[in-house]
This record gives structure tokens, sequence and C-alpha cells, in this order.
């Protein structure tokens, strides 16, 4: 059992066991408490310890009334809120709005173990014991509800987090250098104003500064989709460290104001968040019930990047990580890398050397260190820029120093991989060595569909380059005497798919021979900007209408049809080919997604299709045979 002193305290007990009268802060966090550096609540408080800070933290508490917040009393400074990993109301619902089953990050995989909308529903509750004391969140769920967002499960446009939550201030993108800046500011008792000068917050003002561009109101975003498409437009393009402005929304008589994005980490400042005192484990609290099994993923998993400038539509990197891209050094990953050797359970095999997009090992262009990202344009779509350099050098010599290490046997790649940055490459010394010894028998990667025009609302290359690209995967692998295969990833119903565009993927996926075991539904997440065109029916870049599948039915014809050979999905699928117009995929033919009404299992269609195939094939063999005995033609006598 690991010692509780190594973690931090999640007990009054622990307080008491370390002579302190009460903590500097409380962190409040929906997730289990795990000790590992994929997870922001260790990091943020491992953070704040470092800087000499007492903290405690309260992992899931019961929130249905107040009495768990009092567990370790008035804090000297104040509270640190956040969700978790992830949105509670994605941790919840599935695309689909059903509930899960099921939460990785709580003990025992249980689910329902925090509340819908955890970070307002935690605040209040401290307001209710605490009153007016400093609150500050943060995360996913308060980084991407900053200014009035749509709200999926409502249907709904919802104010700012920060209106609904009460707290006094919002961090978002990455916490380390902003949970220092608060930790000062509210450990100074500082006044509201001050938190104009920081950076990478968000604050409620009566007036706003100056300098900030003002977006449409709440109030106008709630009555047209117009407006709304306008607000988010310019958060989008001011997401940028170096370009961006301070932004401010009108919510009543008040401002939801947001300072410039905080710069990226340097290199330094990564190295230090890495080689902070981590126990790479869940708290021992969670022992007896099991663990916490979100660590399974990531327990020998290295992160060596942050940020990303793909850009792709349905990501909300952009408003949190940012789209220029920060490296940890070649030692502080092989260090990690030398901890995992020693690790109970470790068996040589480290399971990704990754991140956001893993192969992206520096920024796009020099230009994004002096002048930003640029506005209004992506770096690899709808063709990389010519000022992208493209560079897997460092990202290859890293990987071959991780893999001569002592202990390890095998070092994966599981992280997602821009493709066509790695078809741009005119080395192909990367993706050889990748398939030589980085691949377990299946690289995954994310084409998300075929379609030229949803691919152009998705920001994701063409179809060609994704052929180019299996071609050139195949030809490696067969050159190495290696039997490896591509996993596609693929979303159904995302904004400018319609059904025609949906059965073109099918068909797609009938000529490549490949059924999908799991398909992703669009999910409308808030901070993106297909959820964006979800809500609105436009893309607000340019203003043109954007087909939307908006019903349940017509999500479900639409999965279905990616899963065509499934017996349950037949009546799905020819229900959405006669509404397309496309009773030619009907039948029987090889060329045909599904079979006629009257066959309902996958055994009766196998068994038609194999029947039609002999038939063909003594056709066939009659045909031979005929033309072989055909007799000469009688020549006539003279």
């Amino acid at each position: 059992m690991a010692d509780r002193l190594l973690f931090p305290p999640t007990t009054a007990e622990d307080i008491r066991q370390r002579g302190w009268d009460a903590p500097d802060f409380i962190f409040v966090s929906g997730d289990a408490y795990v000790d590992h550096p994929s997870f922001g609540s260790a990091v943020i408080t491992r953070t704040l310890e470092a800087a000499g800070y007492r903290v405690a933290v309260l992992a899931q508490p019961e929130w249905k009334d107040s009495s768990d917040f009092r567990r370790f009393g008035r804090p000297h400074y104040g509270f640190l809120v956040s969700s978790g990993v992830i949105d509670s109301m994605v941790n919840h619902y599935t695309a689909a709005k059903r509930r899960r089953s099921s939460d990785v990050y709580t003990p025992g995989g249980k689910a329902a173990r925090r509340p819908d909308r955890a970070v307002t529903v935690y605040c209040r509750r401290i307001r209710e014991v605490y009153g007016d004391i400093p609150i500050a969140i943060g995360g996913v769920e308060a980084s991407l509800r900053r200014f009035a967002h749509y709200d999926y499960w409502d249907d709904a446009v919802r104010p700012g987090i920060l209106t609904e939550s009460t707290a006094d201030l919002l961090m978002f993108g990455m916490g380390e250098r902003s949970i220092l800046v608060t930790a000062d500011w509210m450990s100074r008792g500082a006044p509201a104003w001050e938190c104009a000068k920081m950076r990478g917050v968000c604050y409620m003002a009566k007036k706003p500064p100056h300098s900030c561009v003002e977006i449409p109101s709440y109030e106008d975003c709630v009555r047209s989709k117009r407006r709304y498409g306008e607000a988010f437009l310019i958060q989008y393009n001011e997401q940028d460290p170096i370009r961006g402005h301070a932004l401010c929304q009108r919510h009543g008589d008040s401002f939801v104001v947001q300072t410039v994005p905080d710069k990226p980490l340097s290199r330094a400042e990564l190295d230090r968040t890495y080689a902070l005192p981590y126990q790479r484990t869940w708290h021992p609290d969670y022992d007896a019930l099991g663990g916490v099994p979100a660590i399974e993923e990531v327990q020998f998993s290295i992160t060596h990047t942050r940020g990303c400038f793909g850009s792709c539509s349905f990501c909300a990197i952009t408003f949190l990580q940012g789209r220029i891209v920060t490296t940890r050094s070649h030692e502080s990953v092989l260090e990690e890398a030398r901890a995992l050797t020693k690790m109970p359970g470790f068996k040589g095999y480290i399971h990704d050397v990754g991140g956001p997009t893993a192969n992206f090992r520096r920024p796009a262009c020099d230009k994004q260190l002096t002048h930003g990202a640029c506005a209004g344009r992506q770096c690899l779509f709808p063709k990389p820029c010519p000022n992208l350099i493209v560079d897997h050098t460092d990202y290859l010599q890293l990987l071959r120093e991780i893999r001569a290490l002592p202990g390890v046997k095998k070092v994966f790649v599981r992280s997602g991989l821009r493709y066509d940055y790695i078809m741009a490459d005119r080395s192909d010394a990367f993706l050889r060595e990748l398939c030589q010894y980085h691949v377990s028998g299946q690289l995954k990667v994310a084409p998300e569909h075929v379609s030229p025009k949803v691919l152009s609302v998705m920001g994701k290359p063409s179809r060609e380059v994704y052929d180019a690209f299996c071609e050139k995967y195949r030809r490696i692998n067969q050159s190495l005497h290696k039997e490896q295969y591509l996993v596609p990833y693929l979303i159904s119903s995302h904004p400018g798919s319609d059904l025609s565009s949906a059965i073109e993927l099918a068909e797609y996926l009938r000529d490549i021979n490949h059924q999908p075991e799991q398909v992703q539904d669009f999910y409308p997440t808030p901070g993106t900007l297909s959820t964006c065109m979800f809500y609105t029916g436009f893309d607000p870049r340019n203003g043109q209408p954007v087909f939307v599948p908006r019903t349940p039915h017509e999500k479900a014809m639409q999965r279905a049809l990616l899963q065509f050979r499934r017996p349950q999905n037949f009546a799905l699928v020819r229900e959405a080919l006669r509404l397309a117009h496309r009773e030619d995929l009907i039948g029987t033919d090889r060329r045909c997604l599904v079979p006629p009404e009257g066959v309902k299992t996958a055994h009766e269609y196998a068994q038609i299709r194999r029947e039609k195939k002999a038939r063909e094939e003594r056709r066939a063999q009659r045909s031979r045979q005929g033309k072989r005995q055909k007799p000469e033609p009688r020549r006539r006598r003279p």
C-alpha cells in the first residue's frame, strides 16, 4: 500500500498529521485524485506545492448537501474548482444523450459520483458554507464555457459559467503559470482590478477595460444565431497569445472579461512540470475500491508535446492548449522513461510517446513564435502552407533514444498522427521507422470522412491524401515484411454530412473491405467550430449555410450506414438508401450495401451471396465449356 504522506492530503486526519491548522487552498475536483501528470488536478496541486502552498484535495465530494465541503474547515486563501479531466456533461451522457453506465475517472469505474454541471454545483455549495470566500475555477468545463455558449444537452445558449457559478476568477488553457499568479492574487486578498493585468483569466466587471474587444452580448446570442456566430468567430480568432486581444461580453448589467491568452510554457517550464514528484498512481484511498480505471491508458505513457496547429473544426484544443506547439527536452522525456522502467508492473513496453498530435515536435513555422498563428488561415488545410516546416528529425531521434534505454523492449506511438504532415515530409525515414519499431500491428489514424464537402467543413485533408498515405504505409510494411494494418477513425453526422455523404463513406468502406467496430457520432461540445455550425446552421467564417443532421433518427441512419454489414442495421440502411434514391445499393450484388427485405440475419445474407456466386461460377463454367466444345464450321466442297 502506498504511503499516504507521499500524496496530497484528502482527509482532516491527513491535515493533522502534517501539523497544519488549515490548508491554504482546497482543490475540489469531479475526478478521483490520480497523482499522474496526465491529470490536471495532479499538475495544479503539485505546482502549488512546489511553490510552497499547502493544498488539500476534495475529490468527488458529496454534493447533495454542503456537509462534505466542511471536511477541512475554512482554507486560508480560497477554493480551486474543476469538474475533472472532461466536461461533466460529456462524462455523464453519450452523443445520443443517454446516461453512461460507467466513469473511468471514478474508483471502480462507478458512475454518478459527480453532479451534472459540476463546476457550478460545487461553487454553490462552497458559497452556502463560506459565503464570499475567494473561488477560482478552471479545467475543460470552465475553459470552454467562459462566454455565452451553445449547450447541447439543454439545446439552448447558456451564459458564461462565471455568472452561473458565482466564482471570482476563471483560468483557461494550460494552468501551470496562471495558477501561481492566481494563488498570489488570492493569498494577498488583492482587488479585482488586478485581474486585468493577468494573462489567461476571465473575471466579471461592471465596466470592461478600454482595450478589450467587445463581442455580441449573451442576450444577442440568445436572440440571433447570426450574432452567436459573430461572437464565436471573434473568440476563435483571438485565441492567440501573441496577436490576440482581451475580449468582453455583456451579460445583463455586467461583463465577462477575458484577458489575453497566456503564452505557451517554455521548454524549461514544461520540463519542471513533468519533474514534479508524482506517484504516477491513484490515491491510496481507492485501493479497496479497485483503483481508478483511467490510469490504465496513461500509466506507462509519456507526453512530449502540447498544442496543435492542425485546427480541426471539431477539436477544442485551440481554446485550451493553443495552436503553437511546445515540447519537452529529450532529457526530460528520457528521465520519465527511466522512471517508468522502475515502476511495479512495467513489462518493458512504453505504450505511447505522444500528445495532442504525436508527430508535431515544433511550431508550424518560425513566424508563429513572433507573430502568432495566422488568423483566418490553417497550417495544413486545404493544403500545407508554403511556410510550414515539415521535420520529423527531432521526434525520430527522441524515439530512438527511448527505445535504446535499458529495460525498454518496445516503444509504441498511439496518440494521433497527422498523416498529411507525414505525406508532406520529403523523407520516408519517420514512417519507415514508425512501421518498423513503433506500431503494434495496427496504426490508428483519423481521416474522419471521405466526402469532399464534409472534409472541407471539418478542416481535414482530401481523400486523395489519405489514399496516398494508405498506399505508402502498405508499401513500406511490405518492404519490411510486416503485416500491419490501418484502422481509420470516422465521425458520423458531422455538420455538412447529408445522407449522400454518408452513403459515399459507406461505399468507400465497402471498397476497402473495412467494417469499423466503433463509430463516433458527432458530439457538439462547447468551444468547437463544428458545434457553432451545428447550432447556427452556417459556417461563421464565410456565412455559408451548412447542412446539419439533427434528428435522432437521421443520425441513426448515418451511423448505420457506416456499419452497414450488421444485420440490426439493415432496415435503417435500406430506409436511408431509398430516401437518397440509391436503391441500386439494395440487393445481392457485390456492390450492394444491404440485401433486400426478407433477409434478417448475416447468415442468410451470406448464404444468398454464396448461392448467387455459385450460380455465376456455374454459368461462367458452362460458357467456357461451350466455347471449348463448339464445333468447327463445315467447309464447302469445291
